[in-house]
């Protein structure tokens, strides 16, 4: 039988992509994806589709390994690879998201946001600092957070011009989905990269200047469209930070260095780094919850870390999932084995990197991202940084090729749409393209 070899294991894939149950899989996982893709009209969560859409796909890749002769022992150990790999993903975008979510409690970003406000900048001038601030943000933060945090101050300062909304909106997603993409925190697919060995930490940022290159050519070209106007006048009061927020912000930094450092240093999994800093977290958040039992501060305001954890954003962690096990499903069954050989070995590695961008401006680069890492593919380090930044900014050439496009569909009040966004993907496109060009230039 063919072998696929998952990241550093050899599993043993089953060779039966021709068989009618195998064909089933397929559709089950098309028509799962088309229920995802049609979130923003239906409403149904991501996560619920692709969940069960995993589960029906290792049944009948279960039966047909019986079916083939292979034994149980096996199947779990291609079953459990997954769950490793889910494992270590999850338990450290859980720590992530709380932290995000213990900053957002400290009123760190709500601060951040009355200062754009308060500060009366033009439509041209907030074009900038609101495409700049993100593109930074996203790089610690994931896209989807940082595009809905500035967007509030786009839709505050533009809601009497809704071209400024849709023209700022457009710049928030591209500078998110390229932010994110020379830094392993600011990407599930950068984070994928890096917690499967493929790149250290540092040679991420090697993507830097391709990331700069690829937000500022379509944000220079948009700049141009955005009203040289001075928006209306806000009644916006100043907000304060709460007690510990400095703190909080300051952990969150201690442990991204220490997560790095369990990688770099203890060749351990990174997660466990996070695990750490977590663990730290909810120390100081009793902390903070003794002082104000105590009196020292006000009852209302008691934090809990348990509600930070409660609050994380478990409709993508579960959509994770059900990505892992339903292309791992596929995988086993040797579909991946099969778009391998017609893309990398067909195509070449720097055609076939480049068009898993473009079918992420499709298709969520989730699953896109971990089929690449599961092909087991023979890519020196400037291919694996040049399929990080086509997964990580493709993205932006459609308004649903991110989550960070698809929420702010749905926060625009009908202000920025699918087609108000496609209008300019060619410039986005150009801003790709060059983008690409650049890392070669710097990194090929």
């Amino acid at each position: 039988m063919p072998q696929l070899a998952m990241a550093e294991e050899q599993i043993v894939n089953l060779g039966l992509t021709g068989t009618e149950r195998g064909i089933y899989t397929v559709l089950i996982f098309i028509i799962a994806y088309g229920f995802v893709m049609a979130e923003e009209f239906t409403g149904l969560r991501k996560s619920k589709p692709v969940i069960i859409a995993a589960a029906v796909i290792w049944a009948h890749a279960a039966i047909l390994a019986a079916e083939a002769g292979v034994s149980t022992e096996a199947l779990h150990e291609a079953f459990e690879f997954n769950l490793k790999e889910y494992a270590a993903l999850m338990l450290f975008l859980l720590v992530a998201m709380t932290y995000i979510n213990a900053m957002a409690e400290r009123n760190v970003f709500e601060a951040l946001r009355s200062w754009m406000i308060r500060k009366e900048f033009g439509y041209k001038k907030l074009f900038w600092i609101t495409g700049i601030i993100t593109f930074f943000l996203s790089a610690v933060a994931d896209n989807l957070t940082s595009a809905l945090l500035v967007g509030a101050v786009v839709l505050a300062v533009g809601k009497d011009n809704e071209k400024f909304v849709a023209i700022g909106f457009v710049n928030l997603v591209v500078a998110a989905n390229a932010g994110g993409a020379f830094s392993p925190f600011g990407d599930i697919t950068t984070l994928m990269v890096w917690q499967a060995g493929y790149a250290e930490f540092f040679d991420f940022f090697a993507l830097f200047i391709p990331s700069v290159v690829n937000y500022l050519i379509p944000a220079y070209f948009m700049w141009l469209a955005v009203p040289d106007e001075q928006p209306a006048a806000t009644n916006e009061a100043a907000v304060e930070l709460k007690p510990g927020a400095i703190q909080v912000c300051v952990l969150f930094i201690l442990t991204i260095v220490t997560a790095v450092s369990f990688k770099q240093v203890l060749h351990l999994p990174p997660f466990m780094g996070m695990m750490a800093g977590l663990g730290v977290l909810m120390v100081y958040g009793f902390r903070l919850k003794t002082l104000y039992s105590s009196g020292e501060g006000e009852e209302h305001d008691e934090f809990d870390i348990f509600d930070k954890v409660r609050d994380a954003e478990w409709d993508t962690l579960f959509f994770f999932f059900g990505v892992v096990f339903a292309v791992g499903g596929l995988g086993y069954i040797g579909y991946l084995e099969l778009i391998a050989a017609g893309m990398y070995d067909g195509l070449g590695q720097t055609p076939a990197n480049i068009i898993v961008g473009v079918i992420s401006a499709i298709v969520d680069n989730i699953p896109v991202m971990f089929a690449v890492l599961s092909m087991n593919l023979d890519m020196d380090l400037y291919q694996w940084l040049l399929v990080t930044l086509t997964a990580g900014t493709g993205g932006s050439m459609l308004s649903v090729g991110s989550a960070a496009g698809v929420a702010l569909m749905g926060s625009s009040n009908h202000k920025y749409t699918f087609f108000s966004h496609m209008k300019w993907t060619p410039v986005i496109a150009l801003g790709y393209i060059a983008s690409i060009f650049v890392h070669y230039l710097i990194n090929g």
